[in-house]
């Protein structure tokens, strides 16, 4: 059997619930990883109130559709960035715009709602971001030391750790999309982002190999490495389209502007080899959605959602219970 084909709402949070989930149906999603921002799930509400949460869920069956997970991405950057970035404020109530401590505080009372908010809709996963104390210190001038980065770790784990026991609390399990910008951004420093919480089960990842490609880290690589830790796939591609002239990293110009040294690509028309993602999947048993996060800024995203849909419907395919030649027998 073939894994659900969902989409991730957070990029059509400006389109109400029941209008996307009326879209969606049409394109041939079997459901929703719904994103905790727009109208589509309070985790305030959703957290203290059952019937609100089961609104959520009813609205989706009304179109034959179910709810696979929630994101709640924007708060997570919050929990463990410095938070003195005026662009972040647009994340918190503003109340707490700029405030760092503030932004921090509503952040982690968000992230300990989403766990309630998940359990009570009925899923198992929450994905989101971290944040980072580092990021800003990526690249090694000023000189870093290696305690700046241990005490980064430290402080991401002292964060996140109160979080993740009402995680346990609720069986809830936090994916973390591995992303720049976050404590984790590829192989290596997910494994110390691992290291750093003792390898509690309740942390894990949202895989997105589109993340990984532009930085010339191997998806299938990394599906190896954290097998066990899988928790919840993006389905999403990206496309290294470096001249000679502009870098790997942006050149400070926006997505989608002509010449840009990667971009976001609809599915099948970048660099991500999916086939190979799909089988390697099939090695791990993973039997969880496969949710299109769906960016192209060249591309109407309406046309790209529907596209995405049928790309992955003719991609996927179930593992085999037998060696083909055992026939010959």
């Amino acid at each position: 059997m073939s894994r659900p084909v969902t989409l991730f709402t957070g990029q059509f949070a400006d389109i109400p619930l029941e209008e996307l989930a009326a879209k969606a149906a049409s394109w041939g999603y079997d459901g929703l990883e719904l994103a905790c921002w727009g109208d589509h799930v309070d985790v305030d509400k959703a957290a203290v109130s059952k019937k609100y949460a089961q609104s959520r869920v009813d609205l989706l069956a009304q179109y034959g559709l179910k709810v696979f997970a929630i994101s709640n991405h924007l708060a997570g950057q919050l929990v463990a960035d410095p938070n003195t970035d005026a662009r972040s404020d647009a994340f918190a109530p503003p109340s707490c715009h700029g405030k760092p401590e503030a932004k921090r505080k509503f952040a982690i009372k968000s992230m300990k709602n989403a766990a309630r908010a998940a359990r009570n809709i009925g899923v198992n996963v929450v994905n989101g971001f971290t944040g980072s104390p580092i990021w800003h210190m990526l690249y090694s001038f000023p000189p870093v030391s290696e305690e700046m980065i241990e005490d980064g770790f430290k402080r991401f784990a002292d964060l996140w750790n109160p979080i993740l026991d009402v995680f346990d609390e609720c069986k809830v399990r936090f994916a973390l999309e591995v992303h720049p910008t976050e404590i984790a951004f590829d192989i290596i420093t997910a494994q110390r982002a691992l290291k750093a919480l003792n390898n509690r089960k309740a942390f894990g990842f949202n895989f997105d190999p589109s993340h990984l490609q532009w930085q010339m880290v191997d998806p299938v690589k990394f599906l190896r490495v954290f097998a066990k830790r899988i928790y919840h796939v993006h389905m999403k591609d990206a496309a290294v389209t470096l001249d000679g002239e502009r870098g790997i990293l942006g050149s400070h110009l926006n997505f989608g502007t002509p010449g840009r040294g990667w971009d976001f690509r609809s599915l099948g028309r970048g660099d991500v080899d999916f086939e190979a993602i799909i089988r390697e999947l099939n090695v791990m048993d993973y039997r969880g959605p496969l949710s299109v996060e769906w960016e192209d800024a060249a591309m109407d995203r309406e046309f790209g959602a529907a596209e995405a849909c049928r790309f992955l419907r003719d991609l996927d395919f179930p593992r085999s219970d037998r060696v083909f030649d055992e026939a010959f027998a």
